[in-house]
């Protein structure tokens, strides 16, 4: 007997499987960025109570920031080669153990092994990679909107999560916050074991929208060996070095400046650190609106002229920031707030559908590498910017630099070929 072919969203399903996997990939991001939260409000409790060097202690948050990115690639090609089911558990089950098991450390190697290390490899396989893998194989309508909502996941999760894990620091101290950590990745497992199937055909239905020829069979090489090969077919591409050029700004002016030092910039000029980390919070609320509405568009516009204008509006407001930071919160700061948040990282869903558009079958695999370019910019300009307070007195200097580098990502976003071939066939 042969094997019924998949059927497409009928009127026997209400509710397409696509939209069950999208959910389970949502809550899996949520948690991912709520994990991302916990390490920055660690710093002072772990160096109050151990006497660690601050430097020590973020060393450890640097690791977890440098894997977070490089991983991508390496995870999307896991998902290849064993299935987006599996790789998400594992690494649900990384960050819940590496999470957990430091309450009990002593040593801050210990602190770079667990947070760093192992932590930063679990929620680097739960990047944006994943949101290119799961986008890529369940939906061929809508995957602008699909994308732009499983983006907002990641971006407004690490932001909205942040005041509430310092919360329970401050009440309960900083271990409470780790078991809490640890608890939520074990709780999501469950979710994605029963909803997360690896491929429409998992559960006998077409891409939502989609036909049999829209079907793209796994590639059962080597994961190394897939990452690897993708970068160097895609290096070949001049579409690729502008996107990675694009988003290495979008991150360095993202997580890099904004979310590494509007806190202390804030407080430089007498602002009280509670209101500043509440108008961050603030910016990754108008961040799900704005990435949500990206995505809407994606799907209309041509995504080129969406980066070079998302680009451009976040190098003006860069630009106009230095004079609004006071003692008092003002309407001109809250004004920016919402601006920037709707811009936070609009940019994805484009990047993502021309990085599709671009690299075919192999997209979710490149898209992890353009990813890894983001993290690198925003290690970057968290570094940069904080020398640049040492040496001058004052973050100003930053904020003009990061408005002229997004200037430039206007520029590169809009060199992009109209419609560009694939320059990988799907296998």
């Amino acid at each position: 007997m042969t094997q019924a072919p998949p059927r497409a969203a009928g009127r026997e399903r209400r509710v397409h499987p696509a939209w069950w996997a999208a959910g389970a990939t949502f809550l899996a991001l949520l948690g991912a960025a709520g994990f991302r939260s916990t390490p920055g409000v660690l710093v002072e409790p772990l160096h109050s109570e151990f006497g660690w060097p601050i430097g020590a202690v973020s060393f450890a948050l640097a690791v977890n920031l440098a894997l977070f990115g490089v991983t991508a690639p390496f995870a999307a090609a896991l998902m290849e080669r064993f299935g987006v089911r599996r790789v998400v558990s594992c690494a649900l089950l990384l960050v819940a153990a590496g999470s957990g098991t430091t309450v009990f450390m002593t040593a801050v190697w210990q602190l770079v092994l667990l947070w760093g290390v192992v932590v930063g490899l679990g929620t680097g396989s739960m990047a944006l990679a994943l949101v290119a893998t799961v986008v890529n194989r369940w939906f061929v309508a809508r995957r602008g909107l699909v994308s732009g909502i499983l983006t907002a996941a990641t971006a407004t999760g690490q932001l909205v999560f942040l005041p509430l894990v310092a919360a329970v620091v401050e009440s309960g101290g900083w271990r409470p916050a780790a078991l809490v950590t640890a608890g939520a990745a074990l709780a999501v497992v469950p979710v994605v074991l029963l909803f997360l199937r690896d491929r429409p055909a998992d559960a006998g239905v077409l891409p939502y929208g989609g036909t049999a020829a829209d079907v793209v069979a796994p590639q059962r090489s080597g994961a190394a060996r897939l990452a690897v090969r993708a970068l160097a077919e895609a290096s070949g591409s001049r579409t690729f070095w502008l996107l990675v050029g694009g988003f290495f700004i979008c991150g360095a002016t993202t997580a890099g400046l904004v979310q590494s030092h509007f806190v202390p910039a804030a407080h430089d000029h007498g602002m009280p650190a509670t209101t500043a980390a509440s108008l961050l919070a603030l910016v990754g609320i108008f961040d799900l609106v704005g990435t949500v509405l990206s995505g809407w568009l994606t799907d209309r516009i041509d995504p080129r002229y969406l980066l070079g204008a998302y680009y451009a509006l976040r190098g003006v407001s860069l630009f106009a920031l230095p004079p609004l930071f006071g003692t008092d919160l003002n309407a001109s700061m809250l004004a920016f707030v919402v601006f920037y948040g709707l811009d936070w990282v609009a940019t994805v869903p484009p990047t993502m559908a021309l990085a599709r558009a671009a690299f075919g079958a192999r997209s979710a695999v490149v898209f992890g590498w353009i990813f890894a370019s983001h993290q690198i910019g925003a290690a970057f300009a968290a570094l940069v910017a904080g020398l640049v307070r040492d040496a001058l007195g004052s973050y100003d200097a930053a904020w003009y630099g990061g408005a002229v580098l997004c200037l430039v990502a206007a520029g590169l976003s809009l060199a992009i070929r109209r419609a560009p071939a694939p320059v990988t066939a799907a296998p």
